[in-house]
Formats: structure tokens, C-alpha cells, sequence
């Protein structure tokens, strides 16, 4: 089915709740293993009906941040999610106490049973005041993103859609589109330092309630980190700057001397050739197009999952004026479907949706033939190596996209993903810092952020911008505001995807059947075991980053 021909209900909470406690109440009462099994499956198909109408609800509300009747809806799910969670929080506690639970978990896998436990641990019906007011304050900070109205020779842009002037191969035009990008934040900088205040205040409260010493034991436990603890993240940071900075800033300077500049400034940040980053050659609807060979191409397995997506309509990549900021892939369960939102601008970012979030779809097209659907509920650092991993199998097919820059394209990515890693780091430690002390000011949280800059990033100049030289950076970053802690995600799996590129250089076949095996996998195992089983090595382990920049090195040019 089209995604515009999906029908739209709201789910009505006192007719959810009643159902889920009818099958809560069956699960309880059933007799045997296998008939808590099959009650788990009638689960599966009344949850899917819910999460598939609420995806259906926030899609189209991002689409068009402006339409009335979606903004409602999901001003209502703000409110009841909460209690949903409540609900699933009783019944996750049914088949976790369950006498059957030996036969469960052979059936459903111990991964699953781990991370009820981590369910359990998260939650607690006195949560729902708060967990409303965190959903209210998110959706706020999101508007305010989306609202951006910058004035452009004539035109109205949205912050997606000034991105081409901020890597304008034309130093002025970059200047000229940061100072109004900065603009933008300064005018809303007391009110974003309101709402992360009270969401720092909020879930800090949250935390407190559960018995915690602060919000990042329950942040961890809520982004279900379910075989690696806050030690093991810290000692990859340690890695990381040990290693992986100094070879970002070597990267920085071959870029600054390619750039004729004498120093790098913020407005340079990404910025690669001279004559300007590769573009997209062709129009929206080409590079969907050169997509869809490329897929096609690349296995039997991709050119299903691309046909099935356009055929499907399963894309809306458009950028327009009143469209929510960045780009995800969603997942509609009861259609067994994957969606893909983004906002193309012109920018080889437009590349990047069909490459990244495709790595995210396709996974999510293989899992949904599992039965097993604790199996499609992958952590976030196993679902970021199948979309960076696929930026780099793509690659043998950049000049579909790029023409006779192709070559500038594999160049840029990968000292672009390089110099990812220590900016991944510092949005974590960051977050560690604010969360460990609650009580800063936010100036004091822009001093932090300034003084990590120092440590991760030596090389940046915001010379004399009046918010970002003052250490607003970091609130241009949504998953900051919106999801607490995830973006160590990135970097992990960032690590992993480099490990596939030199595989891939090696034999592509085999890489991509170990990456296939990944995506087959999904979440039937612990992220640190499927890594060994599929011949990667851990981000955790010591040496792991060292061995990783022994060998980028060598590809640099």
C-alpha cells in the first residue's frame, strides 16, 4: 500500500488499554508455554495496529510542521505515550515473571528478555507527569527548529534549506549564510537554554524517582544498553582521543592547505575542495532514479527492498519550508514497511539518504521477514553500522551520482566520517557532564562545551560569532535535545563501518556477506557478540581504533 493511501485513525487510549488488559490478564491465565506464545503473538498484531497509526501521525506531522490537524495528534500522543508505555511496562513484566519463561526465551531469545529487564528498570507508572512534560518539551524545541525563517535575495529558507549556502565554495557566501544561521540561534538562544534546562531538570527528576543518582544509569538502561556499561563507553573516548583526534587534525590541516587558507574557521567546517564539494548531478527524481540501479545492482536482496520502497512511495525526501529539520527512517510495522523522511537541498547530503538511511531501511525490510519481532528491536549502535557501513558498499557506484567527481565524493566521505568521530565523542561527554551535574546554569553548560571543543576538536575557530563563539554549538544538535545519550551510537558504528571499507577494498563479496549476515542477524544476539560472529572487531577492545587509523591512513590521499 501507497503511504498516502494508509488510512489514519487516532488511537483512542481508553480503547487500547482495555484490549491490553484483556490480553495481559489471557497471558497470565494461559495454561503452557505455547499458549503464552500464541497470546504473544495476537500481542504482536494489536501492537503493530497501534505503533503503525502513531507512526503514521508523527510522519505526516513532519512533513508539514504547519497542519493543524497532525500538530493535535501529536500533541495527544505527547500525553498518552506515557501511559502506553505503562501498559507495555506490565505486560513486558507478565512474560518476564512468566513460569514459562525457560520455553519463552528458547523461542524469543535471552537479547529480548534482557531488555525487558532494562524496560522494567526504566520505568514506573509515577513517571507519566513527567515523561508528558518531556514529550511536551521536545516537541517544543523541535518546532522551534522547524520555524526558522531566514531571509534569503528574495526567499524564505528553512535551516535544511540553507545548508548549500553554508558549504558554498565561496568563502563569502559562507560567511553570509553562518551569520544568518547564527542569527537564527541567537534570536532563540534564551528559550533553547529554557527548554534544555527544564528537559536536563526533568529527566534528572525522573532519574531521582527511580532511585538513581543521576539521569545516566535510566539513560543508559532507556537507550537499552543491554552488554556494555558507561566505563567501557569512557574507555572508547579515552581511545579516541588518544588516537583518532590527532589523526582528524592532520586531516584538518591537509584540508586547510587544499583550501589555500591560512586557518580554519567554523564557517569552513565543511568545506573540502576549492572549487566546491561534490554535488548531485541530477534532479530529485535522477538521483532517486540512479538509486534504484544501484540497488539493483548491488544484490537480489537490495534491488527487492528499493523496487518495493518506490513502488510504495515509501520516500519523502523533499525539502520545504515548513517540514521538520533532518532526515530518519521510521519503520510501519503492520505493513512491514520502512519510511524514509529527509530534506534534499542540492548537497551531496541528498546522496547520503539514499545510502544511510537506505542502510537503516533495508535492514529493516530484511528483519520484518522474522517472525520473532523482539528480533527487529536492534539497540541504536547496531542499526548505525548498517547505515554507515552501506555509505561505503555504495560507493562502487558514486559516479551515478557524482559524474567525473566521483573520486572528490569517496575522497570528502571518508575524511568526512574521520573527523566525525571525535565531534561524535564530545556531544557524549558533554552529556555525561551535564547529566552527571544537573544543576549547572546554562552558561556554565556553554563553558563545558567550549572546553571540550579544546580537547576534541583544537582546531575550530569560531572567531568572533556571537553565539557560537560563546559555546552554542551543541544546540543545533536535535538528538541532544531529543534523544539523551544516543550519539555515541554513531561513533561506535562508525568504527565498525570503517572496519567494512577496508573489507570491502579487500573483497567486497565477502564483506557484503558478512554485512548481510549483520542485517540478518538483527537483534538476535548482543551487539558485541554479532560483531565477533560477523568478523568485526569491538570499539570497546584496546587497540581497536589504533589498528583502525594504522590502516585509513594508507587510503588517505
Amino acid at each position: 500500500m501507497k503511504f498516502k493511501d494508509m488510512p489514519y485513525e487516532r488511537v483512542k487510549y481508553e480503547d487500547v488499554e482495555k484490549e491490553f488488559r484483556q490480553i495481559i490478564e489471557k497471558f497470565k491465565n494461559a495454561g503452557s508455554g505455547e499458549e503464552q506464545l500464541k497470546v504473544h503473538q495476537e500481542f504482536y498484531a494489536f501492537n503493530n495496529k497501534i505503533e503503525t497509526t502513531m507512526v503514521i501521525a508523527q510522519i505526516r506531522y513532519d512533513v508539514d510542521t504547519a497542519n493543524e490537524f497532525y500538530s493535535k495528534e501529536r500533541d495527544y500522543y505527547d500525553e498518552i505515550e506515557p501511559k502506553l508505555a505503562n501498559l507495555m511496562v506490565e505486560y513486558r513484566q507478565a512474560m518476564y515473571n512468566s513460569p514459562y519463561r525457560t520455553y519463552l526465551e528458547d523461542k524469543i531469545g535471552k537479547v529480548a528478555f534482557k531488555n525487558i529487564e532494562l524496560e522494567i528498570k526504566s520505568f514506573d507508572e509515577k513517571l507519566i507527569p513527567l515523561l508528558q512534560e518531556e514529550n511536551a518539551l521536545i516537541t517544543r524545541y523541535n518546532k522551534l527548529i522547524a520555524s526558522a525563517q531566514i531571509e534569503w535575495e528574495g526567499e524564505t529558507l528553512n535551516l535544511s534549506l540553507l545548508r548549500p549556502y553554508l558549504t558554498n565554495n565561496d568563502r563569502s557566501i559562507r560567511k553570509k549564510a553562518y551569520e544568518k544561521y547564527s542569527a537564527f540561534f541567537s534570536s532563540v538562544g534564551d528559550e533553547l537554554d529554557e527548554i534544555y534546562d527544564k528537559l536536563v531538570k526533568n529527566r534528572t527528576e525522573q532519574a531521582g524517582q527511580m532511585g538513581y543518582e543521576n539521569y545516566i544509569e535510566l539513560g543508559y538502561y532507556r537507550m537499552n544498553r543491554n552488554c556494555y556499561d558507561k566505563a567501557m563507553v569512557e574507555n572508547y573516548r579515552k581511545q579516541v582521543k588518544e588516537y583518532f583526534v590527532p589523526f582528524a587534525e592532520k586531516l584538518h590541516e591537509k584540508r586547510k592547505k587544499r583550501l589555500g587558507l591560512d586557518k580554519l574557521s567554523y564557517i569552513d567546517t565543511g568545506v573540502y575542495f576549492l572549487n566546491g564539494n561534490p554535488a548531485p548531478t541530477g534532479t530529485p527524481e535522477e538521483i532517486m532514479s540512479a538509486g534504484q540501479k544501484m540497488y539493483s545492482e548491488m544484490s537480489s536482496e537490495t534491488r527487492e527492498f528499493f523496487d518495493y520502497m518506490m513502488e510504495n512511495e515509501l520516500f519523502d525526501v523533499l525539502g520545504r519550508k515548513t517540514k521538520k529539520a533532518g532526515g530518519y527512517m521510521t519503520f510501519l510495522p503492520a505493513y512491514g514497511a520502512p519510511f524514509i523522511f529527509a530534506n534534499f537541498n542540492g548537497t551531496s547530503d541528498d546522496v547520503d539518504v539514499i545510502t544511510h538511511e537506505c542502510g537503516h531501511a533495508f535492514q529493516g525490510y530484511v528483519a520484518a521477514k522474522d517472525p520473532i519481532q523482539e528480533h527487529w528491536n536492534i539497540t541504536m549502535e547496531t542499526a548505525e553500522i548498517h547505515s554507515m557501513s552501506m555509505e561505503f558498499f555504495a560507493e562502487k557506484w558514486t559516479e551515478l551520482f557524482f559524474g567525473d567527481r566521483a573520486q572528490d565524493y569517496k575522497n570528502m566521505h571518508l575524511e568526512d566520517a574521520s573527523a566525525f568521530i571525535p565531534y561524535g565523542c564530545m556531544v557524549d561527554e558533554f552529556q555525561h557532564i551535564v547529566y552527571a551535574n544537573p544543576g549547572m546554569t546554562p552558561r556554565e553548560r556553554h563553558t563545558a562545551w567550549l572546553e571540550l571543543e579544546k580537547v576534541y576538536r583544537p582546531h575550530m575557530d569560531y572567531e568572533d560569532d556571537p553565539f557560537f563563539g560563546k559555546g552554542g554549538f551543541w544546540q543545533k544538535q536535535q538528538h541532544i535535545y531529543n534523544s539523551p545519550f544516543y550519539y555515541i551510537d554513531y561513533c561506535l558504528a562508525q568504527t565498525c563501518a570503517f572496519q567494512y571499507k577496508v573489507k570491502m577494498d579487500e573483497n567486497y563479496e565477502e564483506a557484503w556477506k558478512s554485512y548481510l549476515n549483520l542485517c540478518e542477524l538483527s537483534a538476535k544476539d548482543f551487539y558485541t557478540n554479532m560483531l565477533v560472529e560477523v568478523g568485526l572487531e569491538s570499539p570497546f577492545e584496546d587497540g581497536c581504533i589504533r589498528n583502525i587509523i594504522d590502516k585509513l591512513e594508507s587510503k588517505m590521499v
